[in-house]
């Protein structure tokens, strides 16, 4: 959130569309925090966009709107939620249908696990780029804590809970490692998986 990965999505979006090129933007069907269907960044910026839900074969379903009109980019919001198919299900939609693919998402959860999808975007994205947020305490946040309803860090729970600010806060390792939220008012801060993309050839913690 507070990395601005949505903002860069919307961003990358725009400039195609300003040069009158078509996208299309993918978000996942897991996440409720706004309008079902939409893309919205903290600072505003919002737009509709299809859902991708786990089983979506991706490659037919881009393969279908492609033949509908011609599409110059797909984005991907919310790429942690990918499934491993799914990822490769996007490179074949860059190496076979010629169109690039932009993932943005988180890399880790708040145990310090990888997503599936985002290990496999790890694995065999053609570049990385990490959007970088900083911890409280003024260092480069890499680590995410889980708050509970009364704002106490946690340690357990499933590896998918949606949520916003009163849930997750990016920190540093060394503060991730101590729960210590610091002396301020905290906000959500993720880290974002990076904006990872999977160009022609299939060219870097969090809701969840």
């Amino acid at each position: 959130m507070n990395a601005g990965k949505s903002t860069a999505l919307l961003q990358a979006s725009h400039n195609y569309r300003e040069r009158g090129m078509n996208t299309l933007i993918l978000t996942s069907a897991f996440d409720d925090r706004t309008k079902v269907g939409e893309v919205a960044s903290r600072i505003g910026l919002r737009e509709d966009a299809d859902l991708f839900s786990p089983g979506m074969n991706l490659l037919k379903f881009i393969e279908q709107r492609s033949h509908i009109r011609k599409i110059a980019c797909v984005l991907i919001d919310e790429a942690q939620f990918l499934s491993e198919d799914q990822v490769w299900q996007l490179s074949r939609v860059a190496d076979e249908l010629g169109i690039p693919v932009m993932c943005y998402g988180l890399r880790t959860d708040f145990q310090a696990k990888l997503f599936p999808g985002s290990a496999t975007l790890l694995a065999i994205a053609d570049q990385m780029r990490e959007i970088r947020t900083i911890c409280w305490c003024g260092s480069k946040a890499i680590m995410v804590l889980r708050l509970d309803g009364n704002g106490v860090p946690v340690a357990e729970g499933e590896q998918v809970d949606i949520g916003g600010n009163d849930k997750y806060i990016s920190v540093c390792r060394s503060h991730w490692r101590a729960l210590d939220l610091g002396p301020h008012d905290k906000t959500q801060s993720e880290l974002p998986l990076a904006d990872i993309k999977l160009e022609t050839t299939l060219e870097n913690s969090s809701p969840g």
